[in-house]
């Protein structure tokens, strides 16, 4: 496994400082899984390179009982990737080899650690499996500032006919300082990666908390990079979610248990979320759907009303809320139901902000009071992840109108209904964003009221019908 470093910026030699490795050396570090090496193949006034070469012990790995979480299986223990993909490995040599650079400390040249530098950064190879054209390696760098290139690999240039495989030659260009490129890679390597060689526990919340500062609160896939970081344990994940959105007040799953009572309170007399299940289960019905997707379901209250339909062959709902999917399970008694039935329902955790192959093939979708909670960039990737990606045929949008807001008197006045909502539109606000996203992917859409329309503001909830056209 090969990572590089090329500094472009004015005396690049100085990378060899930040890095504490002599350009006109070659260093060895040994590991516990093997080697790492240290080499500079380029070093002039303009341009300097530094490779990490990590040279894994696939015998060592077995005698150790390190490697991919089946290393239950014999034969996987000896046939795998690990010698040969940017992995946990890669981050736990950084940690060893580069890592008073990856902490920001360089005593020789102590101004440069905070100096943005002019980097290009090359690994071979990533694994990032499900990742299709590599979308997922994009959606994890290019918030944070990265140019990304990236290079798929067949499974085998002699054999064709198998196909490509779930590996990438990465290439990324930025200015920052190192030590925010080895924070980066340090991180998210093993989320790309999906897996980790070491046992995870609460150490490793505190480890990605560390790291994670000043960046991943506001990174838009967060909840993927902390779920597949701690190796997909529930109650880790939640406990590093609500630390990291503790400033924001937007913990996911606390925001679930109490999204219903606040913005329900307000819309209770006139039964408005009956009226709304009921308007986006017609529509769903209307367009003829049998497979059905219910995304950002939160605790299951239209899952179940779906499920009563008997026309929906599938219903899924997704939340990224791990509490909410729990409660969802309970409200509809998976574990009782007989297995005919329990085959027409499913429940996904997963997040509208990246690519996700398993929302592919559905007849329709719909996103019931979702898009308000989405600030402008994990919009635009809602954007992507459902109408590019999964691109089902239909699609039903409901969100409120701010107009109607004057009606409700227990609302203060230029108060939105709920707390996390990080806009509320007008109709001609909605309107002008669904018509742009219709153009945009290819669809068609209509626009219908929900609740009892007022002459001068309008219907309470406005719901957009996407149809698709290609």
């Amino acid at each position: 496994m090969l990572l590089t470093i090329t500094n472009h910026s004015p005396q690049a030699a100085d990378l060899g400082y930040l890095l504490h490795k002599h350009p006109d050396k070659v260093q060895a570090f040994s590991l516990s899984y093997g080697q790492a090496h240290v080499f500079y193949p380029e070093c002039s006034a303009g341009r300097c390179t530094a490779c990490l070469l990590l040279d894994i012990d696939p015998v060592g790995l077995v005698r150790n009982r390190r490697g991919p979480s089946g290393e239950g299986r014999s034969l996987e223990q000896y046939v795998n990737d690990r010698p040969y993909v940017a992995s946990s490995f890669l981050s736990v040599a950084l940690t060893k080899v580069y890592g008073s650079a990856l902490a920001g400390r360089c005593t020789d040249k102590p101004d440069l650690v905070d100096s943005p530098l002019d980097l290009t950064i090359k690994i071979d190879v990533v694994p990032c499996r499900g990742a299709g054209d590599g979308q997922v390696i994009c959606d994890l760098f290019k918030p944070l500032g990265y140019e990304v290139e990236t290079i798929r690999h067949s499974l085998d240039e002699k054999f064709p006919q198998w196909g490509e495989g779930p590996y990438f030659s990465v290439t990324l260009r930025a200015k920052k300082p190192l030590a925010e490129v080895l924070t980066h890679l340090y991180v998210l390597l093993p989320v790309l990666d999906n897996d980790k060689h070491y046992w995870v526990d609460k150490d490793e919340v505190e480890k990605l908390l560390k790291r994670g500062e000043g960046w991943l609160p506001n990174h838009p896939a967060k909840e993927m990079i902390a779920n597949r970081y701690l190796r997909h344990q529930r109650s880790l994940t939640r406990d590093a979610l609500a630390r990291l959105t503790a400033d924001e007040q937007v913990d996911p799953d606390a925001d679930a248990e109490s999204h219903d009572e606040q913005e329900e309170a307000i819309e209770r007399p006139m039964s408005l979320n009956d009226q709304r299940h009921a308007a986006v289960i017609a529509a769903l019905k209307a367009s003829g759907a049998k497979r059905v997707l219910d995304l950002g379901c939160a605790q299951g209250k239209l899952l179940r009303r779906l499920f009563d339909e008997k026309q929906f062959d599938l219903v899924t709902g997704m939340d990224v809320s791990l509490r909410a999917l729990e409660s969802a399970e309970r409200r509809l008694r998976l574990e009782r139901m007989p297995d005919r039935q329990r085959d027409r329902i499913q429940l996904l955790h997963g997040s509208l902000m990246y690519r996700d192959q398993r929302l592919a093939g559905y007849d329709a979708a719909c996103l019931v009071e979702v898009i308000e909670h989405l600030d402008p960039p994990r919009l635009a990737a809602m954007e992507r992840a459902v109408f590019e990606f999964a691109k089902p045929l239909t699609v039903v949008v409901t969100t409120p109108n701010v107009e109607y807001n004057v009606r409700f008197e227990t609302l203060p006045a230029g108060q939105l209904r709920h707390r996390d909502h990080r806009f509320e539109w007008t109709r001609d606000e909605f309107q002008s964003w669904a018509t742009a996203l219709a153009e945009r992917f290819g669809y068609a859409v209509r626009f219908l009221p929900v609740g009892d329309a007022d002459v001068e503001v309008g219907s309470p909830t406005q719901m957009g019908v996407f149809e698709c056209q290609t």
